[in-house]
C-alpha cells in the first residue's frame, strides 16, 4: 500500500467527510494515507492544505446539523472583522432538541429569527446585527463598541439597521447592553485602539470627543483631522500606533499646522492606553480644563464648501 494517495482535486479545497471521499471514488483506507490529515471525528482534509480559520470552521460546518448558525467571535470573523474565530468555535442551535455538543465548539442554545441568520463565505451564519447584540452581552462595553465601530466603519452594518435588530431583541437579556453600544459606536472611528482611546475617555465621564473631524483655517486650507476633537477647548488627541512610524515625517508637518493654527494636541500609544489609563484620563482632563473655550469662527471644522 502506498503511503500516499492520488487526492482529486475537488477535495483539496475543503475539509470532506468519508461520505465525501467515497463519492469520489476514494475508500476509507486512502483517507489514513500521509495525503490526508484527520482534523475532526471523521473529518479529514488534504495534508498540504494550511490550517487556516475557514478550513477549521468549514470542518466545523459538517459535524453540525443544517439548522446551526455560526455565531459570536466566530461569526464577527466571517463577516470580515478582525477578531479570533476559533478559539472555540462558536455556533448557535434552536433551543429545542438537537445535538447536545461537539468537541472544539462552543454551542448556544437560542432563538433565530430567519432575519438573524444568512449565508456568509458559503456557511450559515448570524447576521453583523444579531452578532453584535450577541456579543454585547458577553463583552465589555469597551470591547463591544470597538466591533461596532469597525463594523460601521467598514460598511457591514448601519446604525439604522443596529436599532431595528435592537427592537426585534425585545425582552432579550442581551438588549440594554445592545442599545448602549449602539449609543456609544462611532462609524468615522478608524482602528480599534482609537475606539478604545474614545471609550476610555467616555467611561471616564470626559465629555465625548469627535471623531476624525478635519480642520481648516479660515482661508479653507486643510490643517489637519486629529483622531479624536473637543472643538470649544481646539483640543486634538491622537493615537500613535504602527503606521505613525511610516508617516512620522507628515504627521509631524500635520501637527506643526495644528499647533500653529492654536490647536493644543496629546497623543497617545497603545501603551498608554493599556498600561497607564488613568494617567491618559488625567492629562486628558487637565488639558481639557486648561483649554479656554472658543467660539472663534477663524478656524472651521467643516470641509470647505
Amino acid at each position: 500500500m502506498c503511503s500516499r494517495t492520488y487526492v482529486p482535486p475537488e477535495l483539496k479545497a475543503r475539509p470532506i467527510t468519508l461520505e465525501d471521499a467515497r463519492r469520489a471514488g476514494l475508500q476509507r483506507w486512502h483517507l489514513d494515507t500521509k495525503s490526508w490529515r484527520r482534523i475532526g471525528p471523521e473529518v479529514y482534509v488534504w495534508a498540504s492544505a494550511r490550517d487556516t480559520p475557514a478550513i477549521q470552521i468549514a470542518a466545523a460546518r459538517v459535524r453540525l446539523p443544517p439548522n446551526a448558525a455560526f455565531s459570536g467571535l466566530t461569526a464577527a470573523w466571517l463577516h470580515g472583522l478582525d477578531v479570533d474565530p476559533c478559539h472555540p468555535i462558536e455556533a448557535t442551535l434552536p433551543i429545542e432538541g438537537g445535538i447536545s455538543g461537539r468537541t472544539g465548539i462552543s454551542i448556544r442554545r437560542s432563538w433565530l429569527d430567519r432575519r438573524d441568520t444568512s449565508v456568509v463565505r458559503g456557511v450559515r451564519a448570524t447576521t453583523i446585527e444579531r452578532t453584535l447584540a450577541d456579543l454585547s452581552a458577553r463583552l465589555t462595553i469597551t470591547e463591544a463598541v470597538v466591533l461596532a465601530d469597525s463594523a460601521l466603519h467598514l460598511k457591514l452594518t448601519t446604525t439604522k439597521r443596529l436599532l431595528e435588530a435592537a427592537s426585534r431583541s425585545h425582552g432579550h437579556r442581551c438588549v440594554v447592553a445592545f442599545r448602549r453600544v449602539i449609543e456609544l459606536c462611532e462609524p468615522l472611528s478608524e482602528s480599534q485602539m482609537e475606539s478604545r482611546l474614545r471609550m476610555l475617555l467616555v467611561l471616564a465621564k470626559l465629555p465625548r470627543p469627535v471623531a476624525q473631524q478635519p480642520i481648516h483655517d479660515r482661508h479653507g486650507h486643510f490643517l489637519g483631522r486629529p483622531d479624536l476633537y473637543y472643538p470649544n477647548q481646539k483640543l486634538g488627541i491622537e493615537y500613535d500606533g504602527g503606521v505613525h512610524r511610516t508617516t512620522l515625517v507628515e504627521d509631524n508637518r500635520r501637527q506643526n499646522r495644528l499647533l500653529v493654527a492654536g490647536i493644543r494636541l496629546l497623543r497617545f500609544t497603545a501603551s498608554d492606553i493599556f498600561n497607564r489609563s488613568d494617567a491618559v484620563v488625567d492629562e486628558v482632563r487637565i488639558t481639557l480644563g486648561a483649554c479656554r473655550p472658543s467660539f472663534s469662527a477663524r478656524l472651521r471644522t467643516t470641509s470647505p464648501a
